[in-house]
């Protein structure tokens, strides 16, 4: 078939419009390039509509739930009359339907050329859109991740965090197929919701990639909570009837439930896009895209979550920043994925930074290593906020924070300080000698890292 004349031809040609891809898009028209930005969907991809935004407000709406239940602990004699899903629903809509609206008013004012279809490589510079042929001396692929299903089909009582966002009515009972981050937010929401959830988890623990410190931490606050959960073993099927929903595990071990959300984490949207015909790299779904996010071909990069590593869209964000400067020849500097910020949003919170200290011993050798941990019950503001945890930082001997971890009710916001501990190689010496305002969550870092340079203020 001939091919027909491309309809215009850009400088940045960007498939996949969500935090990878809006990102590369803005960035690449400040350094004054053209730039044609491909979505099928919506732009703002899974983040904004189907992720990062709606269950942040999910578990805003939890918060206050739980808020409303225990005000009296305070002396403020609140209860809790309902929980109105289709209210919770509206709020999640409503914020949204905001950033939709900003974002997509953002990208046509910078100059951006937003390009509605299904887009598909079909040469080293050109991208087919519904038959409609697109031309780009660069070309970016940001085409996102979806929820994986380990085959399991997903319908009636059955669902991913997707469907789960759009409920009409709140089940008296879920079961949470998935321990990770998915799972233990939406396990959180769910609890603090008047749900009586299970989570299951194949791996030997809740979090199986955060610091063995936090993990236990998390599930001791979750069996406090009421969160039942089942560790060490893997499902073997799922089924449903009219009644409900039924999950075996490999032991014989049978769960029930009203519904059962598949929350095993996220797999790349790349099949039948054209991808492997032009010679991409490929390993199980996933873009072999180099250190500097090129995939070999051409001049195609690869950026998000449809490259192997962390599922953030930070990340994605960041990347995006980085290949539109790459392509400029800006040299910009590489972040490692082990110093991307991290944060879940259960009840309690987690946040977490470079490494843990299983993985830096694995790195540096155990005689490098020392580490330290603040318990947040000496947190003035913390104890106010009724909330428990800990900080914990990981040293080199004699040299920097590699890695800092923490846990509690809105902890979350400290990671600002701590990727920048991590990332700009602070040493405990560096950080203890600044100011941590008082009386704050804050100061938890600052008496984490006293601890760690030897000089505790408290204990």
């Amino acid at each position: 078939m001939a091919e027909s004349a491309a309809e215009q031809e850009f400088d940045l040609l960007i498939l996949g419009g969500g935090s990878a891809g809006y990102s590369a898009a803005l960035r690449g028209i400040q350094l004054g390039m053209t730039v044609g930005l491909i979505e099928k969907d919506k732009l703002g991809g899974t983040c904004l509509h189907t992720g990062c935004i709606p269950t942040k407000a999910y578990l805003h709406s939890a918060e206050l739930a739980d808020n409303a239940r225990e005000g009296a602990k305070y002396g403020i004699h609140t209860t809790l009359d309902s929980i109105d899903l289709a209210g919770v629903r509206a709020f999640k809509d409503s914020i949204v339907a905001g950033k939709f609206k900003g974002l997509t008013g953002l990208l046509k004012m910078k100059g951006v050329t937003a390009i509605d279809g299904y887009g598909k490589l079909v040469s080293q510079d050109t991208i087919d859109v519904d038959g409609k042929q697109y031309k780009g001396k660069n070309i970016v692929l940001a085409t996102g991740s979806t929820s994986r299903t380990l085959g399991l089909e997903i319908g009636g009582r059955i669902l991913t965090s997707t469907e789960a966002l759009n409920m009409d009515t709140l089940p008296s009972s879920a079961i949470v197929l998935g321990g990770g981050v998915i799972g233990v937010e939406f396990a959180s929401v769910w609890k603090s919701f008047g749900v009586d959830v299970t989570i299951i988890e194949g791996l030997p623990s809740l979090v199986p990639n955060e610091d063995p410190a936090i993990i236990k931490v998390l599930e001791r606050s979750f069996k406090k909570r009421g969160i039942n959960f089942n560790t060490g073993t893997f499902f073997e099927k799922v089924e449903q009837n009219e009644n409900g929903a039924k999950v075996t595990l490999a032991d014989g071990k049978v769960f029930e439930a009203d519904i059962v959300l598949v929350a095993v984490g996220r797999g790349p949207v790349t099949e039948g896009m054209g991808f492997e015909e032009q010679g991409i790299p490929m390993d199980r779904g996933f873009v072999l895209a180099n250190e500097r996010l090129h995939t070999g071909v051409g001049n195609i990069y690869a950026i998000g979550d449809i490259v192997p590593g962390v599922q953030l869209a930070h990340r994605g964000y960041q990347q995006g920043f980085f290949v539109a400067e790459e392509i400029a020849g800006l040299k910009p500097t590489i972040v490692e994925d082990i110093n991307i910020p991290k944060v879940t949003y259960c009840e309690p919170e987690i946040m977490s930074v470079g490494y843990s200290e299983p993985k830096a011993k694995e790195k540096f050798g155990d005689d490098k290593i020392v580490t330290q941990e603040y318990n947040l019950a000496g947190n003035g503001k913390s104890s106010i906020l009724g909330t428990t945890g800990l900080i914990k930082m990981v040293r080199l001997v004699d040299g920097p924070i590699i890695g800092v971890h923490g846990i509690g009710g809105r902890i979350g916001e400290q990671i600002g300080e701590s990727q920048l501990i991590v990332n700009w190689e602070a040493y405990p010496e560096d950080v203890a000698k600044l100011i941590h305002a008082h009386p704050t969550q804050n100061e938890s870092l600052g008496e984490a890292a006293l601890a760690l340079a030897g000089t505790p203020l408290h204990g």
